[in-house]
């Protein structure tokens, strides 16, 4: 195959014929008509001489030679799209740049009223679009639509960048009149009655099992190594709401340390070390391959840091 003769735009129809499985779909997402993705999807046909997806009853089903390619195309064409981005000098002073950022409540809360505040005296025309982990996907990232997405990540696509942010220890909220305070160890921890809250912030499908240790994150997890479990009241993907209802209840909140501290000058409110440890957890950022060489971006990137290892 002589490469010179190929069309690089059918490199960009393919790897989104594949990601979206769907002529139409893809079409749109490349702001084209879908005769020209039909004809685009017969053209690739011809030159790799498979038929790259095939319907089924399941709808469009990618090839096995499909398969193989598709993360090699991938890779091309991100390498090239980081390479062709213009290097520009960032101006914070002068800039008007929205900055979109998908962050878990914990993150939300823990690192962005400071980035906000920072970035209010360093970069006063610039503005920040907070998303909710429900409201972005991996693609999303991937293709520059969001600049980045901070929370904690089991498995990342190796496209990736990825950069740690802090870890950091559990801690457990409860109100003063919490009778479990009068003796807290972990016998009185294991018959008081809890406050679950998700991993990540992710939605876990129509709902969780109690019984479904390994779906039930960190502390359920620590807890199952000494045999042992909690009885949960409560099921939230929200930090704030679970910290709420330690207030309100004689609930407790067994949370990230930097979270059960929003509550530290709340006179009604105690923190204390769990009874049993608890592996930290990591906040992470990631960002696109697409956005590495963004100045703009590089400057986010640093005051973020700059900012954590401040709060640390």
């Amino acid at each position: 195959m002589n490469i010179s003769k190929i069309d690089l735009n059918l490199l960009v129809y393919l790897d989104m014929l594949l990601r979206e499985k769907n002529v139409t779909r893809a079409a749109n997402q490349l702001n084209i008509t879908q005769p020209a993705m039909s004809n685009g999807l017969k053209r690739l046909r011809d030159l790799l001489n498979d038929p790259i997806l095939v319907r089924t009853s399941e709808g469009m089903v990618p090839t096995e030679r499909a398969k193989e390619l598709a993360p090699v195309v991938r890779g091309v064409l991100l390498t090239l799209e980081e390479t062709l981005q213009p290097n520009k000098e960032f101006e914070p002073t002068h800039s008007h740049r929205v900055f979109r950022i998908m962050a878990s409540d914990y993150a939300a809360s823990t690192l962005i009223p400071a980035l906000l505040k920072r970035l209010r005296a360093q970069a006063p025309g610039t503005s920040l679009d907070i998303m909710t982990p429900s409201d972005v996907t991996f693609h999303d990232v991937e293709n520059g639509k969001v600049d980045m997405a901070i929370n904690r990540f089991d498995q990342l696509p190796q496209s990736f960048h990825q950069k740690t942010i802090w870890k950091d220890a559990f801690a457990c909220l409860v109100h003063k009149q919490n009778p479990i305070l009068q003796n807290f160890n972990l016998d009185t921890y294991l018959k008081g009655q809890h406050i679950w809250v998700s991993k990540t912030g992710f939605g876990v499908g129509v709902g969780m099992d109690p019984a479904d240790v390994q779906k039930l994150g960190w502390v359920d997890e620590a807890l199952a190594k000494f045999g042992k479990q909690r009885n949960i009241s409560v099921f939230t993907r929200n930090y704030h709401v679970a910290m709420h209802l330690a207030v309100e209840t004689d609930l407790i909140a067994t949370l990230p340390y930097r979270a059960a501290m929003l509550y530290r000058n709340d006179t009604s409110m105690q923190v204390l070390d769990p009874p049993f440890p608890i592996p930290s957890i990591e906040l992470k950022m990631i960002w696109s391959p697409l956005l590495h060489q963004d100045a703009s971006h590089i400057w986010l990137r640093r005051l973020i840091v700059e900012i954590a290892d401040e709060l640390s």
